[in-house]
This record gives C-alpha cells, structure tokens and sequence, in this order.
C-alpha cells in the first residue's frame, strides 16, 4: 500500500526508505497560526473545540510537511469527569483546585468515565483525520497514569513531587487503587481514539522520570501494563517516558511496540537497551532548534547516523518544540531528516 502512512510501517519494524518525522507539540505557541486562535479562545476551550484543534494541527502539517499528525489536545482534561476541579491559569499553568491527598478523597473520584463526557476528543480525532492526508498518519495520545496522578496530587505542576512520592510510599494500597482508576480512565479515551480514526496513540509519562526504577517498577509500571493490556492489538503504541535514562529498561519490559528517547540518551545506546522487538523514536534536544540551520542539520545528521538502518526507527524531538522555536528551524529539520543519506558504513 503505497499512501500507507510510513510511520504505521515503521511502527511495525518494517524496512522504510527513510525513517518517519514528526515533532512533539507540533502546533503550538512558536507557530503564528496557533498564536492567532488563541487570541481568540483559552486553552480549554481550544481543546474543548474539535474543528479549532483539527485546524491548528492541518496548519502545522501543512508548514512542517511532516509524516504525523498527533491531535491537539491535552492530558489533563481527562481528570474533570473524574472529578477533579481542573483550570488553566495564564503565566501558572493548570491548577487543580482539590487534588487527590488522602483515603477519603477516593470517594469522590470516579471508578471509570463515560466516552460520552470526552467525546470532543473523539470528534477532534474524526476532524483532524479528515483534514489529514491519508499518507500522514494521525496519532492519539493521553497522560499516562503516573504523571496524570502527579498533577492530581501536586495540584499543579511540581518540580520535587513530594506529595506524590510521600502518599506513593506511605499509603500503597490507596496510590494503586488511585492508579488504577486512571489507568482505567485513560483506557477509555484511547480506545474512544482509536475508534474515532487515531492510527496509533501515545502515552505520555512526562514525569516518571522523577523516581528511581525500583520506585518505578513498584508503583508505576503495573498499572502502565494495566492500561497498555487494554490497548493490545487495537492500534501501535508509543510510550514516551521522559527524564531519566535509568528507567528505560524498565520500559522496556512493558508491551508497548515503540519507546520514546529524550536527549539524555544516545540512539545507539537506547537501541542496544531495549534490543530489537521495539520502534524506538526520538531524540533531538529541542534546543538545538534555538540553533541555526548547519547546527541543526549536523545534529539531525548524528542521531541518524546513529540510528543507522535501524528498521522501526522514527524521528521526533526529546520533548515539545519550545516556543522560541523559528519555524523556518523546524522546517529545516523536517528537510534535513527527509533528505539525509546515510554515511558508508
């Protein structure tokens, strides 16, 4: 199938002509497009409305010419029919205004979530595929537990997540019952995704980097299982869990069919950890794109060189392009990646 998108390809290990690109947080605040629909709406409300989101992310596909399309949405939304009180403050990010601290908090979080009550993500999966070239691939994704669960306990972004890791460590009962009620909650929006067009879908645990893999291995990658169980056989998952390269063995024991790599890691290194049953993606720092083009093609340069001809490997950022990011630097990348050959081995 030749309009096959060739990320679906390289998800399956396949041998591709080039490997795959697309970039974490896309579209977003570097790009003018999407600075101009915010002008006119919130956040919230952005995400609560599919044919803005579908938008933002055609322009971005559009400027970029890369091989994905992820859906513009967010992972936190999700924790509002769980009960959570969830807002997005201009300067301060989300705060959540009764985070989860204590047992009798359980009472009032939901043991699953009605598709209905996220039904806009599914429309804005529907509405982005329609937009999309059928040979560009259209990704879901959703937080996954650990790091929806450090927000909702935190009350917010944290940099030490001292809350979390104290009731983590001195109530397990209560985390994993907590734990599996995202795990659960996530579930559903994905399949929901999947459903409504997505691809493939990934999760991002954006701050399990924060523990050490024993920690991780007792109080994370259970219910990490717990949801990609769900997922199995439905549609390619990507599990991107950032910040610490010590966990990546113990991500690699899950049953995702690719990784993500931030830029703490070498490719070579990251493929020689998980061995060869997984796509790995990544894993430029963002930046490099603050750089200048011969910089940035350089770097690309190196990672794929690295790479090789590694089947199953796709390229992407270490994290979200930062909002400092000139576009005509992200459109450069995209060429580079596109137009690499690799050295004579």
């Amino acid at each position: 199938m030749t309009d096959e998108p060739l990320l679906l390809r390289a998800l399956r290990l396949e041998p591709t002509p080039r490997p795959p690109i697309w970039l974490m947080r896309q579209a977003g605040r570097y790009m003018p497009e999407y600075r101009a629909v915010r002008d006119r709406v919130s956040f919230l409300e952005l995400c609560r409305t599919p044919r803005l989101c579908a938008q933002v992310m055609a322009d971005a596909v559009g400027a970029l010419d890369v091989d994905a399309a992820i859906i513009f949405s967010d992972i936190l939304p999700i924790l509002i029919p769980l009960g959570f009180d969830l807002d997005y403050l201009p300067g301060d990010g989300p705060l959540i205004r009764n985070p989860f601290r204590a047992a009798e908090d359980l009472s009032r979080i939901a043991e699953t979530i009605d598709p209905d009550q996220i039904s806009y993500i599914f429309e804005t999966v529907a509405e982005t595929r329609r937009v999309i070239p059928r040979r560009k691939a259209v990704i879901g994704f959703a937080g996954a537990p650990f790091t929806l669960a450090s927000y909702a306990v935190e009350g917010g972004g944290s940099r030490l997540f001292a809350r979390t890791k104290t009731l983590m460590r001195s109530a397990p009962e209560l985390w994993s019952r907590f734990m599996d009620r995202l795990a659960d909650a996530v579930a559903v929006s994905l399949l929901g995704q999947i459903a409504s067009g997505a691809d493939a879908v990934q999760i991002f645990d954006s701050w399990a980097g924060a523990l050490a893999p024993d920690e991780y291995r007792t109080f994370v990658a259970p219910h990490t299982e717990r949801l990609l169980t769900r997922l199995r056989g439905k549609a390619p998952v990507i599990y991107f869990c950032a910040g610490n390269p010590a966990l990546l063995p113990e991500a690699a024991r899950l049953s995702a069919d690719a990784l993500g790599i931030d830029w703490r890691l070498s490719i070579r290194e990251a493929c020689r950890i998980v061995g060869p049953k997984f796509a790995v993606q990544g894993n430029l720092d963002p930046t490099v794109l603050l750089t200048d083009k011969k910089t940035i093609r350089a770097e690309a340069a190196r990672i794929l060189n690295a790479a090789g001809r590694r089947p199953g490997f796709i390229f992407n950022l270490g994290h979200g392009v930062l909002k400092e990011t000139p576009v005509e630097h992200a459109v450069e990348l995209v060429r580079a990646v596109k137009e690499f050959a690799l050295s004579p081995s």
